[in-house]
């Protein structure tokens, strides 16, 4: 039993030696010959062990198994489950090491070694294009990817990063192509949406960017950031009752988040419905992020009401947690009655000051809402009252409208 048992270890052993040796010819790669030494070490240990009829311990027998039969075996299983050769595995995982150490150059150097034997490398080639992405060398990013996605065009995430990396590089046109062939192949995948629905809402291509995050929603209905994308971009095209309806619902997904409240309270202040405004500068003093906007804006519903006191003190808050916002108090003539009043920062204090970092679309709602907010503030009560007025008629048509479609 115990001879039949060494007779067929020793054919495995010599089908795997042979195997691996096959390899190695057909790859013309000396990376297999480590897998041979050891599994030869274990062969003649066997052999050995058999010739001289040898008592081996348990411990050594395995060791025997581990060396002969176990790594060749492995070695086999892994090329054949990952579809990936041993070498190639063997530079990759350098490369990571590498990278870990904070040695990107030496990763690159193991990455073009393994191109040079495998020009076809899935791999390389996306890891190579991955450090040029990190190095912020987004056009040789690009070429990389691109070769990815020649090797293997189902993997969606490159073309998402090309994208996104042709983006960067202000080439929107090629972006955008890319995105809109991914999303027929793609579309429930938000990030893709968001992505072509954000270039075109920089190119003020607002009514397309409309279409896109609206498609988005079907496949994502509880997105804060898409609801709060298209209340944006209804913004940008002074559609206010729209992009109320979106941030409500934005708000209503996430209540804790600052912007869309503040949108929200902007929104009420163009239309001079104070109270509404108050109530939505007050609640996104909750959230979880700085709200210098908020009392700012309060400061101004304040000066609207001709609360010169509530203002000041609104309005001191403010400067103290955004600073740099004591130079634009000073110019806005809403608040001429009671510059006197508000605080100078140091010039310490104005350079620790840390606002919100805000995305370039979000400036642009913002800064947009802004200067129409600042219209308002040099507006009589009569004027608000007509603002108030057209608001009331906006609701009643919209209410209409879903009235005929039910």
């Amino acid at each position: 039993m115990v001879i039949a048992e060494k007779i067929i270890f020793n054919l495995i052993a010599f089908t795997l030696f042979i195997i691996i040796f096959a390899k190695m010819i057909k790859k013309n790669d000396t990376t297999y010959v480590y897998v041979l030494g050891v599994q030869f070490i274990g062969i003649v240990l066997n052999f050995l062990e058999l010739i001289f009829n040898w008592s081996v311990n348990p411990f050594l027998k395995a060791i025997i198994y581990l060396l002969s039969i176990v790594v060749p075996g492995i070695v086999i299983y892994v090329e054949k489950k990952l579809k990936y050769d041993l070498p190639e595995l063997v530079y990759i995982a350098m490369a990571h090491i590498s990278i870990k150490s904070g040695k990107n150059d030496v990763a690159k150097d193991y990455l073009f070694q393994l191109m040079n034997k495998y020009p076809q490398s899935y791999l390389a080639h996306k890891m190579l294009a991955g450090l040029y992405e990190k190095e912020g060398k987004n056009a040789n990013a690009i070429d990389e990817y691109i070769r990815v996605t020649e090797i293997n065009n189902k993997d969606y995430q490159i073309s998402y990063n090309i994208a996104n990396l042709l983006n960067k590089e202000g080439r929107n046109d090629e972006a955008i192509s890319v995105l809109q062939d991914l999303i027929k192949r793609k579309p429930e995948e938000y990030k893709i949406t968001q992505l072509l629905g954000d270039i075109l809402y920089m190119q003020e291509r607002y009514k397309e960017a409309i279409s896109v995050y609206m498609n988005a929603l079907r496949y994502n209905p509880g997105n804060y950031d898409l609801y709060y994308s298209l209340g944006m971009t209804y913004t940008m095209i002074n559609d206010f009752q729209r992009a109320k309806e979106f941030y409500d619902k934005a708000a209503e997904i996430n209540s804790l988040l600052y912007n869309a409240k503040l949108s929200l309270g902007q929104i009420a202040l163009i239309y001079g419905d104070l109270d509404e405004a108050e109530q939505y500068f007050n609640e996104s003093i909750k959230g979880e992020e700085a709200e210098a906007g908020s009392y700012y804006y309060l400061s101004q519903v304040a000066m609207l009401r001709g609360d010169k006191t509530k203002a000041t003190n609104y309005m001191n808050l403010a400067v103290s947690l955004e600073p740099k916002m004591y130079d634009k108090v000073q110019k806005e003539p809403v608040f001429l009655p009671i510059k006197q009043e508000i605080s100078e920062p140091t010039e310490e204090e104005k350079m620790q000051n840390k606002p919100i970092p805000l995305k370039p679309k979000e400036k642009k709602s913002v800064n947009h809402l802004a200067k129409t907010c600042t219209l308002v503030g040099s507006l009589n009560n009569d004027d608000l009252k007509v603002m108030k007025n057209i608001k009331e008629k906006e609701k009643d048509e919209i209410r209409k409208d879903r009235q005929r479609g039910t």
